[in-house]
């Protein structure tokens, strides 16, 4: 996973992190999970599942809210973490470092116009996640 100075953010809290593989993993943000509190369930996307980006796609759920996630950028869903399905609760510990699933990118001319309609780090914490 690179560092949290390389993801790029949705205005509705989720970070997209593309890797070298080419895969998009996909987390929420500091702001986000300080908002629900207490994480105590994840509902997955599907594997297999065709996303496309802005589209809610799993759900979220602490002891205040529930709450979507939605696709950063379009695609296949390829992986499901498996430690977030045991134990939710670690959003909370490190939103920053645990991925709740990856996205196969449905092209690469799409990605790249997809990626450069989120926000940087620095334009997340002065806007939607500040």
């Amino acid at each position: 996973m690179n560092t949290q100075d390389t993801f790029k953010f949705a205005e509705t809290h989720e970070w997209a992190d593309l890797e070298g593989d080419g895969l998009v993993w996909v987390g929420i943000s500091n702001h986000a999970q300080e908002a629900l509190g207490d994480v105590m369930f994840f509902q997955a996307p599907k594997l297999g599942q065709q996303v496309k980006q802005g589209e809610a796609i799993a759900v979220i759920e602490s002891v205040k809210a529930a709450s979507d996630i939605h696709a950063p950028v379009s695609g296949e869903i390829i992986a499901l973490n498996e430690e977030v399905d045991a134990s939710p609760e670690i959003v909370n510990e490190k939103p920053y470092g645990v991925w709740l699933f990856k996205i196969k990118p449905s092209s690469e001319e799409n990605l790249a116009a997809e990626l450069n309609q989120l926000l940087s780090p620095e334009s997340y914490q002065s806007g939607p996640g500040a």
